[in-house]
């Protein structure tokens, strides 16, 4: 049996297990969900909130912008705090100076010790009990819970309506004045962020953890780091010291393999560029002004950290609010850099059979209309549902779903589909012939394929959820599109269009791609699949979910240690020949996307992947850390590096700028690395330092990250975005510049 077949059926093989397990504890997710209640009853008959104002109010939160404005389980946006973690510590605060005012005469924070223990206790049996009943699907509450209930509701409906007094404060938290205008409203989201902080201090039943898993930590409320998160974070570091000796180990006893004869010339000097082909120019184009328009918002989102309610004294958040810049800052760096890789696929598509199938460039030109319509159509719904200015269903169907990442409306996700589909037959029509001639490059081709279809595939899975599903159920298929669909298949897309357009240089053996590409896919979709679960350890899953997300999450970072030989190969490469020269630039992307890939995705993700390191920083700037440097370090560098490879072959005598092309690629990461360095990094670090030592809602409340120190630090946060803004607008302009002096080459 040859190397290719036996790799493709050790990839088969871990496909069809991965998703076997990960299927099987997405069902037992289904049936250990924290439960939504039919109504919440004081044990004196009194109803609180009905189940159905809770499902309202989690639609209401997903209007504001849902995990843009503030977290809710430690996921969302970082400015605003963890309103599960806020909420229950002023719950508990509130009983606990109530009973002390009655029993003693003096508040909480006045009592001895002695009796401060005595009535944190008493407050952890009341919190922590499981009062639901399966039989009625009702929640008993204490009247005095009832009592701090009404208390939130008049705190909350202060903070995000109009209350003159919480001013300063909504300003710290980027939340504009009568974020919400209708106090129903109101009452029904304060009902959603009472469940989810229920949800992370009750028991599940017959366990001593909480649906939560503990989650957040407080002391006050018995919610501390237990035996399981110490365990299974030793498990992972020994997986992941074990996977790196294997790894070295086969990577010593690989032969290396002589590289084929480097080419006299250019291979792609002697390449037809169809029709087609040259339609894709325009989308190059496009993803460069979204690229520009991104940078704005991302500018803009961060000056929100350091002035909630403006930008440089404009009175901006009237009209442009801090939840709508950071969803469209996430969103259009997503849009834009899906948009370069399905560019490239257009692109290589009909250059391996040197001719476009009938009405190519007719589909090519359609899906770019398509991909304009849903980028400005769902900008807009967003908008006016944060602005609430939709009901809640219009909303879900065409506003803001409110959940990071995949914020679209329900019609625009639908469209978005539609199009990846309408992309995958615009791949697949130009390959068929190849692939009937059965050539060398076949099994190539055929993964090239396999990619394709996973990419339209598995966006589907953000159809999942309804518009009023459970949260840890919604918070499972979201985390299917953020981590297998961005994370996953893009990942394996990216890594043959690299390969392939070795080998079309003549670079690499067909042979020597395909083996590699088989098997690096195996590695890093043994651990990837399964890992997904690493980003639900908090989310309402069972324990087994910790276990296996703390696993396979570590097999994750196992490739990435050998990325050095990548980054020399790459480097070689680029020097093997006298015209490689024009390569230069899209080849040092790739080596900076193996530099980020390192560091971004592998150490900086590792921090945060082991239970222990993400029971105490979930939801804080270290998250961010990782989050920029993997999503544009890795996947915005690779689609900058694809869009010059794809411009390299379009514009084929034209002699490229090189001076500015090196200012904007060394712009870019410099400015990337410092952004981090003196920023996100330490603020992450000293947000963890105080969620280990006071709690999960110290380290994201107004009063720890307004001090003197952490706005200095936000503040030094603007000489890395300036470099790197900088370095992206020069390469906006060399783009544009390619085309003012020359016309592409028939």
């Amino acid at each position: 049996m040859s190397k290719e077949k036996k790799l493709w059926i050790a990839f088969i093989l871990i496909i069809t297990a991965s998703f076997a397990v990960l299927g099987y504890y997405g069902f037992e997710i289904y049936q250990k969900a924290p439960p939504m209640p039919t109504k919440i009853v004081t044990t004196d008959g009194q109803t609180v909130f009905d189940g159905q104002d809770i499902k309202d109010g989690q639609n209401v939160w997903q209007s504001l912008g849902g995990q843009e404005v503030g977290s809710i389980w430690g996921h969302g946006a970082y400015t605003a705090p963890d309103w599960t973690a806020d909420w229950l510590h002023r719950e508990a605060l509130f009983i606990l100076n109530h009973w002390s005012e009655k029993e003693f005469d003096v508040s909480y924070e006045k009592l001895g010790s002695e009796e401060q223990a005595k009535l944190e206790r008493r407050l952890q049996i009341e919190l922590r009990n499981n009062t639901y009943d399966p039989g009625n699907k009702t929640i008993s509450i204490s009247p005095i819970r009832a009592e701090a209930i009404k208390y939130l509701n008049s705190y909350y409906k202060g903070l995000f309506m109009n209350d003159p007094k919480l001013d300063e404060l909504r300003n710290n938290y980027a939340i504009p004045e009568n974020s919400i205008k209708d106090e129903t409203r109101m009452r029904q989201m304060t009902g959603f962020f009472f469940w989810t902080s229920w949800a992370a201090v009750t028991e599940r039943p017959g366990a001593e953890v909480t649906y939560t898993h503990n989650w957040p930590a407080d002391d006050l409320v018995g919610n501390k780091a237990t035996g399981d998160l110490l365990l299974w974070t030793g498990f992972s570091v020994i997986l992941l010291l074990f996977g790196i000796g294997i790894m070295i180990f086969y990577h010593a006893r690989m032969k290396e393999e002589e590289g084929p004869d480097k080419p006299v010339q250019d291979p792609l000097m002697r390449q037809t560029i169809t029709p087609s082909m040259k339609a894709v120019k325009k989308y190059i184009w496009v993803v460069s002004l979204l690229i520009l328009i991104q940078v704005t918002f991302g500018v803009i989102t961060a000056h929100y950290g350091v002035e909630g309610d403006a930008f440089y004294g404009l009175n901006l958040a009237d009209i442009l609010p801090y939840s709508i810049s950071r969803t469209w800052h996430v969103q259009l760096g997503i849009l834009w850099i899906a948009t370069a890789w399905l560019a490239t696929g257009l692109y290589i598509a009909p250059a391996v059979s040197g001719k476009d199938p009938k009405f190519q460039k007719l589909g090519v030109n359609f899906l770019f209309i398509c991909l304009l319509i849903i980028v400005l159509g769902s900008m807009a719904g967003q908008w006016m549902g944060v602005m609430q200015k939709l009901d809640l269903t219009q909303n879900f169907w065409f506003g803001h779903q409110g959940y990071e990442y995949v914020d679209l409306g329900r019609f625009w996700q639908i469209f978005l589909l539609v199009g990846l589909f309408v992309w995958l037959a615009l791949m697949v029509r130009p390959l068929i012939p190849v692939l009937k001639r059965k050539t060398s490059e076949r099994n190539l081709l055929l993964m090239f394929l396999v990619s394709s279809a996973a990419i339209a595939l598995f966006y589907a899975a953000g159809l999942m959820w309804g518009r009023q599903t459970n949260l840890a159920i919604a918070e499972y298929w979201r985390w299917w599109v953020v981590h297998l669909w961005v994370e996953g298949f893009f990942e394996v897309f990216a890594t043959v269009v690299s390969a392939f357009l070795f080998v079309r240089l003549g670079l690499l053996r067909t042979k020597t791609a395909t083996l590699n590409i088989l098997l690096a896919t195996i590695i890093f979709l043994s651990g990837g699949i399964i890992g997904t679960f690493h980003h639900l350890y908090f989310s309402g899953t069972p324990k087994a979910v910790m276990a296996l997300g703390a696993t396979f999450s570590a097999l994750e970072v196992v490739p990435l240690v050998l990325i050095g030989y990548e980054v020399y190969e790459n480097y070689r490469l680029s020097k093997s020949t006298q015209w490689l020269k024009d390569y230069k630039w899209p080849i040092y992307c790739l080596i900076a996307v193996a530099f980020w890939n390192f560091l971004g995705a592998g150490i900086f993700g590792f921090i945060i992947n082991p239970p222990i390191a993400l029971y105490y920083m979930q939801g804080l700037n270290t998250t961010a850390v990782h989050a920029h440097t993997a999503l544009f370090g890795v996947y915005g560098m690779l689609g900058i590096g694809l869009m010059l490879f794809v411009l390299r072959s379009i514009y084929r005598v034209k002699i490229w700028n090189d001076k500015l092309m090196s200012f904007s690629f060394w712009s870019i990461n410099i400015g990337l690395l410092l952004m981090v360095v003196l920023s996100l990094l330490p603020l992450g670090l000293l947000q963890t330092v105080a969620s280990v030592n006071k709690g999960m809602w110290y380290a994201r409340s107004s009063e720890f990250l307004h001090q003197p120190g952490m706005d200095t630090l936000r503040w030094l946060r603007v000489i890395g975005d300036t470099i790197f803004a900088i370095g992206l607008v020069a390469f906006v302009w060399f783009v544009f510049s390619l085309n003012k002096s020359e016309e592409i080459n028939e």
